[in-house]
């Protein structure tokens, strides 16, 4: 019972990281989608200027919902190591090259607010130059993000294999983060290679994303693990921390 109650807390604990993670993006967003106008520099420019304590808050919480993504990821392989350690080492390298990436990014929402706040910089270039260089830096920080979306997505794989085989969780749960990798990986190359497909495909892409991992998330809110069921394979449950299965 040590054992069950150990990993039912180490679940919550993951889920409640999961769930930092996903309102951390959600404000993010937010203050993205609110501030950048694509393709109009002067419009983009003059929001950061007339939101910038927004446009902060965004660029905050990109950085915080990194962090708990890559907390949740250890939380995971902490709980789940035991069932495959290099599935689960795999899941954790994946998401922190994505992390990298999403932080790195961040400089180009740094260098949009600099330039555009800058009459300095608007002075010496000229207001339309400085415009378009705060769109550009936009851009580049949006691309960059959307890049990291191969990893974000790809993590989901290995993680989806640990749910169906450790017995823990219904098998439904790791098949629903597999397709949610596949939409978001369709979604990456749809934006680079099919431009005039991707607005199709993002709504897809969104639906697999929100199904598989909200469904996942709350079942490590809510049921943490099913430690005293069997295995997927009817052999018992899975061994926890070192511990026999009979433990």
């Amino acid at each position: 019972m040590l054992t069950d109650r150990s990993s039912k807390t180490k679940a919550r604990i993951a889920g409640l990281l999961y769930l930092g993670m996903a309102v951390a993006a959600g404000v993010a967003g937010y203050a993205r989608t609110t501030i950048a106008v694509p393709g109009d520099a002067a419009a983009t420019a003059a929001n950061i200027r007339a939101s910038e304590a927004l446009f902060r808050v965004g660029v905050t919480s990109d950085l915080v919902q990194a962090t708990f993504f890559l907390l949740t990821a250890m939380a995971l392989f902490a709980l789940l190591r035991n069932v495959n350690r290099l599935a689960a080492g795999a899941m954790v390298v994946l998401v922190a090259v994505s992390v990298a990436i999403q932080v790195v990014s961040l400089v180009g929402e740094l260098a949009a607010l600099s330039i555009a706040t800058s009459d300095d910089i608007a002075a010496t270039m000229g207001q339309a130059t400085a415009n378009s260089l705060v769109l550009l830096a936009v851009e580049l920080q949006h691309d960059a993000f959307v890049l990291s979306q191969m990893f974000f997505g790809l993590w989901l794989v290995p993680l989806g294999y640990l749910v169906v085989t450790s017995g823990w969780f219904p098998r439904a749960l790791g098949y629903l983060l597999v397709i949610a990798c596949t939409f978001y990986v369709l979604d990456l190359f749809a934006y680079f290679l099919a431009p005039d497909l991707e607005p199709m495909v993002l709504p897809l892409s969104a639906v697999a994303g929100m199904v598989g991992e909200l469904s996942f998330m709350a079942w490590l809110l809510i049921k943490g693990v099913r430690t005293s069921t069997g295995d997927a394979r009817g052999a018992g449950p899975v061994p926890v921390e070192g511990l026999p299965a009979s433990a």
